[in-house]
């Protein structure tokens, strides 16, 4: 299916001209797009319509993008694309740890914006492309790994722990993925970044390390001696086989 035809997109926006001419834009380029001022009313929406991702401004009238973000999260799978018009690696942070998959600053570019967009939704919605970094992927490239009480399955992008399903975002997901794709090897920030977002890295972008500390709990890792998915000083990470 090309998702990117058919995705219904809800922007959160309070700002009209901006979130008419957001909107004005991506239905040029094949969107659906329903537009909602009040972040109060968009939780209510994000649960009623399920749209296929969420652009979320963090400044908003009833309830902020970071309330709104953390209180569908429970109930919204899809990807969450956090918009903020300052450039505060806390705000970004905060963001990463309530559930968004992703964040753009304001002003963006409308092709930037429609670029992350569509990254997202091939993200969610299909079985992600080798990764064009040199990253090993499994000869076999198959769909499923079973890690002793931790199981993977890409095929239906789930995962479990000792039968029962882990809450994982879509950007968690994938990490948990490569991650466990190249398991024994170090992955380095840079390949990470760049395997899962199509951009460099910039040396300050903290999202991996957020989404890291947010997944270790999940798969029942030690967050403080981590056995599982191990941090390997001034290299990257390691998922470990046998933990």
């Amino acid at each position: 299916m090309d998702t990117q035809d058919t995705s219904h997109i809800l922007i959160v926006e309070d700002d009209e001209r901006l979130a008419a001419l957001t909107k004005e834009y991506l239905e040029s380029n094949g969107l659906m797009v329903t537009v909602e001022s009040n972040g109060a009313n968009a939780i209510e929406l994000i649960k009623s319509l399920s749209p296929d991702l969420v652009v979320l401004d963090l400044m908003l009238p009833g309830e902020d993008g970071l309330s709104v973000c953390r209180q569908v999260r429970p109930v919204y799978t899809g990807p969450i694309l956090m918009m903020t018009s300052r450039n505060d690696d806390l705000d970004q942070v905060l963001g990463l740890e309530m559930g968004a998959d992703d964040y753009v600053t304001k002003p963006v570019r409308p092709r930037v914006l429609l670029a992350r967009i569509r990254a997202l939704l091939r993200r969610a919605h299909s079985v992600p492309e080798k990764p064009a970094t040199g990253l090993s992927m499994p000869e076999s490239e198959q769909n499923y790994y079973e890690f002793g009480n931790l199981v993977l399955d890409n095929g239906k992008r789930e995962a479990w722990l000792s039968g029962e399903s882990i809450d994982l975002t879509s950007a968690e997901f994938d990490l948990l993925w490569l991650l466990a794709s190249n398991a024994g090897r170090v992955l380095t920030r840079e390949e990470i970044f760049t395997a899962l977002r199509g951009i460099a890295y910039d040396g300050q972008d903290r999202s991996i390390d957020v989404r890291i500390s947010r997944i270790r709990p999940k798969i029942g890792d030690d967050p403080i001696h981590p056995r599982r998915i191990k941090t390997v000083r001034s290299r990257g990470y390691l998922f470990v086989k046998d933990a």
